[in-house]
């Protein structure tokens, strides 16, 4: 397809909105915030950690000794039991407030703490897969929950508190905005063509070619046609699976082979543990079948011209829409081109 040289607006058609795409306009100069180098090679146990084996936790609970993965009742909770306070329902429908209730969990991918994903091979993020899913499946048999969100914020810049390989996993009683979102969006696809969304949009871009960053033969990596963030990639099984619990073994062995080469990717990007926020978006979990659903994970970079300039969502995108300055194409060449040989184990050598 011929896309326009200049500056151009790309629809999102899963959150039904749009983004401003200025490219070329990285050449402008940078005198702004510069951001700390990242810290150094951590060591694989720290007695400090809150996380790691054997430790005590903040809230006073000791971790066990775990081997492998290691899953908790999040000691701070954003979401617990439905509070006793009444839901604000005015007629005018102004000032709404209602109840909520969930259950935030604490996920460990490994008892090092000198690990993440792009430092543990595929066999070591195979349990990983498989801890997110029967998480998954557990939260979302509960008769008290409809959504389940497993997400994992990497790195200071993106807000992680504890550097320690670990994600969080929320199941709340109700249906988040931008899942709602999600699920409007491939529903309208689903009932206009007749076919899921993202599996007609994986399909052009396989065709394309343009925007691919690595696949295999259950998985795809590309940047969306639609990115916001500087090297945003989504994650897409080539088979419709509605959520983690219904991967196959095989598909689970091969998302983990694309987790290992992809987040190998990012780091070398920049030569610097690559942050980001990375999201799994999976169906309701309120029994419906959703046949318009495909299971997908999306990952936000913050990084934009090197390990220490980030992206700032501020300004024409606070006020507006959304903008990037790096088109989603060369994104995905510099993506592609990157090595799948981590730059730790080539200074090594």
């Amino acid at each position: 397809m011929t896309l326009p040289a200049g500056a151009h607006r790309r629809y999102n058609p899963l959150l039904d909105e749009w983004v401003l795409c200025s490219p070329g306009r990285l050449q402008r100069p940078w005198q702004g915030q510069v951001e700390a180098a990242p810290p150094g090679q951590l060591p694989a146990y720290d007695p400090g950690c809150y996380l790691c084996p054997g430790n005590a936790r903040a809230g006073g609970a000791r971790n066990p000794p775990y081997t492998a993965t290691f899953a908790f009742d999040n000691d701070f909770p954003a979401l617990g039991p439905a509070p006793e306070a009444a839901t604000s329902e005015p007629a005018d429908g102004l000032l709404v407030a209602r109840r909520v209730s969930g259950v935030c969990r604490v996920l460990c991918f490994s008892p090092r703490h000198d690990l993440t994903l792009a430092l543990m091979s595929p066999a070591e993020i195979r349990p990983v897969v498989d801890a997110w899913a029967e998480e998954s499946a557990r939260l979302a048999a509960r008769e008290d929950v409809v959504h389940v969100q497993v997400f994992e914020n990497k790195g200071e810049m993106m807000g992680a508190s504890n550097p320690h390989p670990h994600c969080q996993v929320w199941a709340t009683a109700h249906l988040p905005t931008l899942a709602a979102r999600r699920l409007a969006g491939q529903r309208r696809h689903f009932e206009t063509r007749g076919a899921d969304l993202l599996g007609d949009c994986l399909a052009r871009e396989l065709s394309d070619g343009t925007r691919l960053v690595c696949d295999n033969p259950h998985w795809v990596a590309l940047v969306p046609f639609w990115a916001v963030w500087p090297f945003e990639t989504m994650l897409l099984p080539r088979r419709r699976v509605p959520d983690l619990p219904s991967l196959a073994s095989e598909e689970r062995d091969a998302l983990a082979e694309i987790l290992s080469r992809l987040n190998v990717r990012y780091d070398n990007l920049f030569g610097c543990s690559f942050p980001y926020s990375m999201g799994w978006h999976a169906r309701p979990a309120d029994g419906g079948e959703h046949p318009w659903w495909r299971l997908h994970a999306s990952y936000s970079p913050p990084l934009l011209r090197s390990a220490t300039v980030r992206k700032f969502v501020v300004g024409y995108e606070l006020a507006a829409e959304a903008q990037r300055d790096l088109a989603p194409e060369e994104a995905a060449d510099r993506l592609r081109t990157a090595s799948e040989r981590h730059y730790r184990a080539e200074a090594a050598r």
